[in-house]
């Protein structure tokens, strides 16, 4: 009960992380991934090693492959857990949980609004990190029909990019919304 009120903005920071881990797989194969994801754990010559631990395991005493685990609690440190037949498990700090208590609205946001839209603007805030229709149209308060129209007038504008994620598309904001969100900061 105590994380309800927040869960959908955990939840869609982790499902953002999950996102870029993904794609950075497949553009540049896990030893990138593995050697970014955290200050303490490092990918050389076959070996996963972890900066002050301890404790080596063969692939005989684990169960087969790794499973990361982005979390919102593990900062700043990466945890553990390693039970046979299971794989090996490693928790990390998510990217993007800096950002989980920041408020969404800025003064730019609201002059932006006046130019295309309180609802478009709202999308556009949101997209902090990729989301779906569905979950941009719950965070909104908007119909998921009313969403879809407004980020395809935001697609057609060049400001949100649409991407698959298995059965799901998730939009994310580009560097043209970036900036323009952040216009009138400056």
């Amino acid at each position: 009960m105590a994380l309800a009120p927040y869960w959908a903005r955990i939840r869609d920071v982790l499902e953002a992380d999950v996102f870029h881990r993904a794609r950075q797989v497949a553009e540049h194969g896990v030893a990138q991934v593995l050697n970014e994801l955290h200050k303490s754990v490092t990918w050389d010559t076959g070996s996963l090693r972890l900066v002050r631990r301890q404790c080596t395991l063969s692939r005989a005493e684990t169960g087969a492959g790794l499973l990361l685990v982005p979390s919102a609690f593990a900062w700043p440190r990466v945890l553990t857990r390693s039970v046979a037949p299971e794989p090996p498990q490693l928790a990390y700090p998510a990217r993007g949980i800096g950002t989980l208590w920041e408020p969404r609205t800025t003064a730019a946001a609201e002059a932006v609004a006046a130019v295309i839209g309180k609802s478009r603007t709202l999308l556009l805030t949101e997209l902090d990190t990729p989301a779906s229709t569905t979950q941009l149209a719950r965070h909104a308060g908007l119909s998921a029909a009313g969403v879809s129209q407004h980020l395809t007038a935001l697609r057609d504008a060049g400001l949100v990019t649409a991407h698959r994620a298995g059965r799901s598309v998730l939009y994310a904001r580009t560097a043209v919304a970036d900036a323009l969100l952040c216009a009138g900061t400056a």
